[in-house]
């Protein structure tokens, strides 16, 4: 599992460490990982000795760190030469290593005279930074990025909030990043992962000084693996667990179909199905239980999933009233998260998982849309706590939050592809199936979100890709993490 920290957290540490180690040998730990990494980009496209490195060289500790590597890989026969953007606060030490090793330094952003780029090395800012780059070093990053050569980052991309993810105004964005130590919350939640590019953690020693309870965590194929309900030899259908559907209408039946699908293809049991979808259901999956409703009226599950596709007639809210009246996990989305009482999601005893986009998020909290695609991280804790629910949200990096300090997980899996009609039906069906086997709302929330993602890029394999077709990957998706 990957772990993340704030920025506090990983300075405090930081500081623990250094107390018990020779002056400077932290730094040197840092930059000589960051020198492999950046010899591992030179030689992807040739080799490192006689290679040319630009490095982008910052005030402070990420400064340091950029101008040592940069000594390292002058020493092994790089051209390497720096542009300080502070030149006044330029790690003195660091400097005199670099220049020693022959590297050297250019008065400004013409590269004219250097010739072409191999690797940008971005040492601006690191994790002290905020609020975007300012002017002057935008324009530098704007001036020498816009080639061909690939960007590194050090330990964060300047210009993006390490602790939330945001951008909040002009930042690089990499192709690859080394972060040292741990990882940093903003490599992880969009928008800020997006400008991250590859990631690489580099240990410098620093585990042993951190807490054990990380801010934001993300599962691998392991954690997912450990988590999958798998039926052992005595297992039957009710025992697999049955999951109800409240799902579709006369204009949305295929919100029903897919949310069974989901739910059939995540391992369910069996599927009780209530509502008006029932024809469309059964002409699809004959398997499928089936009721006209109201959902309490269709037979004992395990958990419910409701809201995908129901609209917003008075069939409809009663359908998501009666759901959330029930003593088992409920899982809420679409037009359910419209038509759900907030202060009957509060008081339930039984667990319940919200499923917004960034859109239905923002209309729970009342802020604008761009609000919450900006803060991702800050939206989900927020839902969270006030609905006291666990919340899903869906985007292109999916969170998982509960109530209370439990870290935040974030969906490594996600691809472009499932923005796509439908996908969030199946994903419903799914965790709702994972709900009713007995996972915990937060696992089953995380392994949903995992496998819908691996489905996706199972099915797209780079080429557009509809929401039937996720569905009939989530099997292959369950073989990959088992594998």
């Amino acid at each position: 599992m990957r772990h993340a920290y704030s920025v506090e957290t990983v300075r405090a540490a930081e500081k623990a460490l250094m107390a018990r180690l020779p002056e400077g040998a932290l730094m040197r730990r840092a930059a000589a990982g960051l020198a492999v990494a950046c010899g591992d980009l030179l030689r992807r496209n040739g080799r490192v000795y006689g290679s040319r490195v630009l490095l982008l060289v910052g005030s402070g500790d990420n400064g340091g760190d950029t101008l040592y590597a940069g000594a390292r890989l002058a020493r092994r026969g790089a051209g390497v030469r720096a542009l300080l953007t502070s030149p006044d606060k330029v790690h003195a030490a660091a400097l005199a290593a670099l220049l020693a090793a022959g590297g050297q330094v250019l008065e400004g952003p013409d590269l004219g005279a250097f010739g072409p780029v191999d690797l940008v090395v971005d040492g601006i800012t690191g994790i002290g930074g905020r609020g975007g780059l300012r002017p002057e070093a935008a324009e530098l990053v704007r001036a020498v990025t816009g080639g061909h050569a690939p960007v590194l980052a050090v330990d964060l991309p300047s210009g993006v909030e390490a602790d939330t993810g945001q951008v909040l105004g002009a930042a690089v964005r990499a192709d690859a990043t080394v972060t040292f130590g741990a990882y940093k919350p903003g490599l992880l939640i969009d928008p800020a992962a997006g400008h991250a590019g590859a990631l690489r953690l580099v240990d410098i020693g620093l585990a042993a000084e951190l807490p054990a309870r990380p801010d934001l965590e993300a599962l691998q194929y392991a954690d997912v693996a450990a988590l999958l309900p798998v039926p052992g030899a005595e297992s039957d259908k009710y025992r697999r667990g049955v999951v109800g559907v409240a799902a579709g209408s006369e204009r949305y039946p295929g919100a029903a179909v897919l949310a069974v699908a989901g739910a059939l293809h995540g391992g369910a049991g069996a599927v009780r199905y209530a509502g008006p979808g029932a024809r469309a259901v059964i002409a699809r999956f004959p398997e499928t239980l089936v009721h006209p409703g109201p959902p309490s009226k269709a037979g004992r599950v395990q958990a419910w999933v409701v809201g995908p596709g129901l609209g917003d007639s008075s069939a409809a809210a009663g359908a998501v009233s009666d759901v959330l009246a029930s003593d088992v996990p409920v899982l809420v989305d679409a037009d359910g998260l419209r038509l759900m009482d907030a202060a009957a999601v509060r008081s339930r005893t039984a667990a319940t998982v919200l499923t917004p986009h960034a859109g239905e998020a923002a209309a729970l909290l009342g802020v604008p849309r761009e609000e919450v695609e900006a803060g991702r991280l800050a939206a989900v804790r927020e839902l969270a706590g006030r609905y006291h629910a666990t919340v899903l949200l869906k985007g292109s990096t999916t969170l998982v939050a509960e109530p209370g300090d439990t870290p935040v997980r974030v969906n490594p899996t996600g691809t472009s592809w499932l923005a796509t009609a439908g996908s969030g039906d199946v994903l419903s069906g799914l965790t709702g199936s994972l709900l009713a086997a007995g996972l915990a709302p937060r696992d089953a929330a995380s392994v949903g979100a995992h496998l819908h993602g691996l489905a996706a890029r199972r099915a797209s394999d780079g080429a557009p890709v509809a929401a039937q077709d996720v569905a009939t990957a989530l099997p292959a998706a369950w073989r990959d993490v088992r594998a």
